[in-house]
Order: structure tokens, then sequence, then C-alpha cells
């Protein structure tokens, strides 16, 4: 590994956009993983603005992160269910649902689960 890496979410290396135009997701690869910052629009749910590009029944992606700004409600598929806001850390298995709750974008940055997330399979 190199002294120092210097990167930009604001110079992604990947962008990667939610169906309906309900968000994006900027992507930075590192030999460590893939780190993101998701911008999720109010009215954005995974299962209308992502599972169509996933092809999954749930979200297979786990999560760990910060939440920059707004707020999202996940549901486990065995019906455990958190809401998230601003400053909060998150660790999120896989099998879920999410979606914005409120007017205000929810953004979330996220080092561990936006490598393949919102990434046709194909």
């Amino acid at each position: 590994m190199a002294g120092m890496i210097r990167k930009s979410l604001n110079e992604p290396e990947e962008t990667r956009r939610f169906e309906d135009g309900k968000g994006k997701l900027d992507l930075i690869n590192l030999e460590s993983g893939g780190v993101g910052r998701a911008v999720f629009e109010p009215g954005w749910q995974w299962s209308r603005h992502v599972k169509p590009i996933a092809g999954t029944e749930s979200c297979q992606a786990a999560h760990r992160g910060v939440v920059l700004a707004g707020r999202m409600v996940i549901v486990m598929d065995d019906g455990e269910e958190q809401e998230f806001s601003e400053s909060d850390y998150m660790e999120v298995a896989p099998g879920h649902d999410a979606w914005v709750v409120g007017e205000e974008q929810c953004v979330i940055l996220d080092w561990q689960g936006f490598v393949d997330y919102a990434k046709r399979q194909d």
C-alpha cells in the first residue's frame, strides 16, 4: 500500500443511477474495497428503484456506513425495522428493503456494501 491515497467522491470512478431519477451512487475503488456516497431522493424505495436493477427480491448487500443527511427506514426480511437519521452509524445485514422518510434527500457514506450495489447483473 502507498503511504497515502487521495480520491474524491466529488470525482467518482463510477456513478450508478437509480430507476426513475430517484438518486445515484458515486463510487471510488480501493484495494480494500469500494467506498460509496449514495444520494436517495424523496420517494426512493429499494424495492421500486433498485430491485429492477439488482434482480433480487430484497437487497442482498451488507452495509456499514454513516448517514450524512436525511432519514431512511430499513426493514429486514424477518420484519425487524429501524429508522436511521443524520450522524447515525449503521450496520445492516443482507436481506432488507429501505425507503426515504420525508421530503429531504438521504445521503449515506458506505464503506462495505456499495461495490455491487445497484449494479446490473447481466
